[in-house]
């Protein structure tokens, strides 16, 4: 078909070229948003004196139609066209004739892809941010249920100190408010509208770029019409938020499946979000774990590739920044299907706290409380780490824990153990009495304050 910028151009467009060149194939993502902008665009036209208020209802209804009738089915979005800004145009003009020609007057392609990929943006941040809360939910009704379901904390995969799930539940809720935090800076700090900045130096029509702006749900319009067209800084956010909303569900992933291994077995992922082998019938994968944490690195070469694009591009606008759709589409489904999944997995995933607690009492996370126990009778700090160093070693070497040493054994490494020693190192006096803010022996406070957190936001 004839191309809507074709009257400069004496021959037809290559056909190789015209495919590579075309953006049809992904663009028509955004097609209720290019509708949107449209409609927004004629009404402030049509205020300003630029269409008669005939031709922006003849427009506006031209529009609507298309919508209803490709929501129908009954109008495809083919390859036919260069990209969804041409597919609609040209449809409206078929649709309602010369006033439909109007549509585009005081625009530029460049301005209105700018303001598409916003509103879809803007979209997109607010579906990620329900999918991030319901997460977030799900994590303190598991904090809430095992305020006492002890466990081993680690630090370079080993076992360090005694712990609660809730407390370990708590350090992900803390990740996954703070990308809920990015994602609302960033719909904060793109929420300025483009609409009207043109190829790059605006226009000699009077428009109304704060009305625009207005009708679209924009703070205000941007400040610099090239800036407005050459920007793909809320991508990259975007991008990079996205990016360290897979980390947190990789790291949480990489616990779920070593949990989920034989050797540890503090979990029981439920059967539909695992998987069996085809040859070994013992088998029971944690496949969705995994695959979010291979998925991770789809969306970190997103980001990537967004910013190599931008590094080296003059002002204004480029065909360049054409490839800022697929990658940013893909990342954003990939990313809001592994919230789902991980948080359906969550969900329904068994603990079990006896194979936990059992844990932490076998791996002598309780160490440095024998250490404080003590100091607290008057040993020095460093006598005392080298003492409980020499118990550590006498269990290994009987195969026991701390709790299962006699009185007598105690003080034949040091005397000044006593009876009392075996409530200061209980696993449940070494939690509990650790109640310093965001320890482990506060978490039901910890508790209440995410509910109100996530009941005002």
């Amino acid at each position: 078909m004839a191309q809507l910028w074709g009257g400069r151009f004496t021959k037809e467009t290559d056909q190789l070229v015209y495919n590579f060149n075309a953006s049809i194939g992904f663009d028509q993502k955004f097609f209720r948003q290019d509708v949107q902008g449209s409609i927004a665009h004629v009404t402030m036209l049509a205020k300003q004196g630029i269409l008669t208020e005939q031709e922006r209802d003849d427009i506006i209804a031209g529009l609507q139609g298309i919508v209803k009738d490709v929501e129908a089915g009954t109008l495809k979005i083919t390859e036919e066209y260069e990209d969804i800004h041409s597919f609609v145009e040209a449809n409206l003009i078929d649709r309602i004739g010369d006033a439909g020609k109007k549509l585009h007057t005081g625009r530029s392609r460049n301005d209105q892809v700018a303001l598409d990929m916003k509103l879809y943006v803007r979209d997109e941040i607010g579906q990620l941010d329900q999918l991030v809360k319901h997460l977030l939910e799900t994590l303190n009704r598991i904090m809430e249920e095992n305020l006492h379901t002890y466990m081993p904390g680690f630090t370079h995969l080993q076992k360090a100190q005694p712990i609660t799930l809730a407390h370990h539940m708590g350090a992900y809720f803390e990740m996954f408010r703070r990308d809920r935090e990015r994602l609302a800076d960033i719909a904060r700090r793109m929420n300025l509208c483009p609409l009207g900045s043109g190829a790059l130096a605006g226009t000699t029509y009077p428009l109304d770029r704060e009305y625009s702006a207005e009708l679209l749900n924009f703070d205000g319009a941007t400040r610099n019409s090239m800036d407005s067209v050459a920007d793909r800084d809320y991508v990259i956010e975007l991008l990079s938020a996205l990016s360290t909303i897979m980390m947190h569900l990789s790291r949480f992933s990489e616990e779920v499946i070593i949990w989920n291994s034989n050797e540890y077995q503090f979990v029981e992922i439920d059967d539909a979000y695992s998987t069996g082998s085809s040859i070994m019938p013992q088998k029971k994968n944690p496949d969705i774990a995994e695959l979010v944490r291979g998925k991770t690195g789809r969306v970190y070469g997103a980001l990537i590739s967004i910013l190599t694009t931008m590094k080296g591009l003059p002002l204004a606008y480029n065909k360049d920044m054409q490839e800022d759709k697929e990658l940013t589409f893909d990342a954003i489904d990939t990313v809001k299907g592994c919230l789902a999944l991980f948080d359906g997995m969550l969900a329904t995933m068994k603990f079990r706290s006896d194979v936990m607690e059992n844990s932490a009492k076998h791996g002598f996370t309780n160490a440095t409380d024998a250490a404080d126990y003590l100091v607290n009778h008057g040993v020095p700090f460093r006598d005392a780490h080298g003492i409980v160093g020499q118990l550590v070693l006498y269990c290994l070497e009987k195969g026991i824990s701390l709790d299962q040493m006699s009185l007598e054994e105690y003080q034949k490494i040091s005397p000044v153990f006593q009876d009392d020693i075996y409530n200061a190192i209980s696993i449940r006096t070494c939690v509990e009495k650790r109640t310093t803010k965001g320890a482990p022996g506060v978490m039901e406070a910890a508790v209440a304050e995410n509910r109100r957190y996530l009941m005002e936001n």
